[in-house]
């Protein structure tokens, strides 16, 4: 075949129409689709969240799987007064829920430059929150969270501010830096310490109560011990996003088994004793092994694995603190607060609490 074999033939004008017409009628995208790793592919079109995918993208920013560990701060708090729990006890257990929501929505905020890096998956790095809504979350909660104090009392209103500020200064500027531990672990026991004080703050009519000095000092060893657990919690968790830290699980496993240990004695009473012994067995079990397992393999999952457990061990530590004054209030409080247990466990399986 020659050359000129090989050059295609003009097709007849018919042939050229139909063509044209079969593109023209033929479906496709008129741009190219976006890239896989682009923003557009990977940010959700806001107009097809349907409200059951908003209500999960505000309960993943909330961290509400951890929220059952907030009213035994107040409860415990209460219970260390021998105290059942009064109109100033819901007050101060409404404002606590604030404001940890609040410091939960600032956190996130915070980082939402970290997280885009590190945690895309998070609400405001996938464009389901805008930083614009936490932001306005974290501070309608807080100006809530303060008024439910107020309205228990001025000396409430004095510890729900002092915990709302530390709230702040951790989100925006302590949790990078060594203070961080020490202020979250500052911020739960202030959150027990505001239980009490509007617990033993007469709201309606004067009660026999302990004023609100002494209710202080009365609630200040547990709140210690809670600061003490939490401040070991956070240290781990500075490490969960890469992992790497053998020391960070191994302090917080000595902490847990110090506390668990102080927390089991206490007065000799052999119902008392069992109940407080049932308790923080139950509360190191929940973190001690997590804590071993990250120690020995400090990869990313076990440690994160360990900072989950280390948040749910909370609920049986605040039992074993309200147990350990052995009164009729403690050890209710104690078998109600047990209830939130599972409660939490079933949230953390659909929602991290990290």
């Amino acid at each position: 075949m020659t050359l000129l074999g090989r050059i295609a033939r003009p097709r007849p004008p018919a042939t050229r129409l139909r063509t044209a017409l079969r593109r023209l009628t033929t479906p496709g995208p008129r741009h190219p689709p976006a890239p896989a790793h682009s923003p557009a592919a990977a940010a959700p079109d806001p107009d097809r969240r349907t409200p059951r995918d908003r209500a999960r993208a505000w309960a993943e920013l909330l961290r509400v799987s951890a929220l059952a560990t907030v009213p035994g701060d107040t409860l415990t708090g209460a219970a260390t007064l021998g105290i059942r729990p009064n109109r100033g006890t819901a007050l101060a257990l409404g404002a606590s829920l604030c404001l940890y929501e609040a410091g939960m929505a600032l956190n996130d905020w915070a980082d939402r430059e970290e997280d885009t890096r590190d945690r895309p998956h998070r609400p405001i790095p996938s464009g389901r929150v805008t930083p614009t809504a936490a932001l306005t979350a974290a501070t309608v909660l807080t100006t809530t969270g303060l008024t439910l104090a107020a309205r228990a009392g001025r000396p409430a209103l004095t510890v729900a501010t002092t915990l709302a500020a530390t709230v702040w200064a951790y989100d925006l500027h302590l949790k990078h830096t060594p203070a961080g531990p020490a202020a979250m672990g500052a911020a739960r026991a202030l959150d027990l310490l505001l239980g009490a004080t509007a617990t033993a703050t007469p709201t309606t009519r004067p009660h026999r109560k302990p004023p609100p000095a002494a209710a202080l000092r009365t609630a200040l060893p547990a709140a210690l011990t809670l600061a003490a657990h939490t401040c070991s919690v956070t240290a781990v968790s500075r490490h969960e996003a890469h992992g790497g830290s053998t020391t960070a699980p191994l302090t917080a496993l000595a902490t847990t088994l110090t506390i668990a240990a102080l927390t089991a004695t206490g007065p000799p009473s052999p119902p008392g004793r069992l109940l407080r012994t049932t308790l923080a067995t139950h509360y190191a079990q929940t973190a001690a092994t997590p804590y071993l397992h990250a120690a020995l393999n400090p990869s990313p999952r076990l440690t994160q694995h360990a900072v989950g457990s280390g948040i749910r061990a909370l609920i049986p530590l605040q039992c074993a603190l309200a147990a350990h004054h052995h009164s009729p209030t403690g050890t209710l409080t104690a078998l109600t607060l047990m209830t939130l247990a599972p409660l939490a466990r079933g949230l953390a399986r659909r929602i991290t609490p990290t």
